[in-house]
């Protein structure tokens, strides 16, 4: 079941929340998620090291926070368009929020973490389950992934259902013609999707 919370991925902010500084290249902060009751969700704050030490006990208290490192945003002209990435995946499948896709993006999100793309750095138990809290390693970008909890009989399925997306951009083909199904004939590149998934996040 899908939270009520709306799974935005939360950007990294360029300048402190309280003094407006504005972060230098491999410079470490925090960052914070906040209870947004406007959106009944998250809110971002990241702050300086400075900052974050001097903010007031009485000050509100974060859902989670974490201690990262700035890295200056890549030039527009130096990002390669490429056809649909997991990463790509993952984050389309987040905006989108759909029910059935919380065990596919739990497995992406598992599958960039072996990848080294993304980097747990805090997970919170709620009442409805434990929500883990990624951060991409070069941009900072904060993707929130309920962890559901999926049963060893199903996580094959789920690979499955993931490496179908992956080969088809990021979409469920339409059936094939009954006479080719009996045939039960896949490709090869399918097949190599799957076993490098399943391998990824053992």
């Amino acid at each position: 079941m899908a939270l009520n919370e709306p799974w935005s991925i939360r950007s990294r902010a360029h300048v402190c929340n309280t003094t407006e500084r504005k972060f230098e290249d491999g410079e470490a902060f925090y960052t914070a998620l906040f209870p947004d009751p406007e959106s009944s969700g998250y809110a971002r704050k990241d702050f300086s090291i400075e900052a974050w030490n001097k903010r007031e006990q009485s000050a509100e208290q974060p859902f989670s926070f974490w201690k990262t490192k700035y890295l200056a945003p890549i030039k527009e002209e130096e990002v390669q368009v490429t056809e649909e990435t997991p990463e790509d995946l993952l984050r389309r499948l987040i905006e989108e929020d759909e029910e059935h896709t919380e065990n596919v993006r739990y497995i992406l999100a598992v599958m960039l973490e072996r990848k080294k793309q993304l980097v747990e750095a805090d997970n919170q138990p709620t009442a409805t389950g434990i929500i883990r809290i990624y951060e991409q390693r070069k941009t900072g970008d904060v993707f929130i992934v309920k962890d559901p909890n999926i049963p060893l009989d199903e996580v094959e399925k789920v690979q499955k259902d993931v490496a179908l997306l992956l080969e088809n951009g990021g979409r469920i083909p339409e059936p094939e013609d009954p006479e080719m199904s009996k045939k039960g004939q896949e490709s090869e590149h399918t097949e190599e999707s799957e076993a490098h998934i399943e391998s990824t996040i053992k």
